[in-house]
């Protein structure tokens, strides 16, 4: 088997544009859950640097 480097430029796309919105639509969708784990991340986060805060200062 021969392993030789390719490379590849892609020049155009061919996507009706309802295709692209659907799939766009998809992508927000599917990006609702990422938002939300990252929101309850930071709620976390913010709340265990809170936590620190407040016991530093007493």
């Amino acid at each position: 088997m021969n392993l030789e480097d390719s490379k590849v430029q892609v020049t155009d796309i061919n996507m009706p544009f309802m295709s692209m919105v659907w799939f766009m639509v998809k992508w927000v969708i599917a990006s609702i859950p990422a938002i939300i784990i990252l929101w309850l991340l930071f709620i976390a986060f913010g709340g265990i640097v809170t936590g620190l805060g407040i016991a530093y200062i007493n």
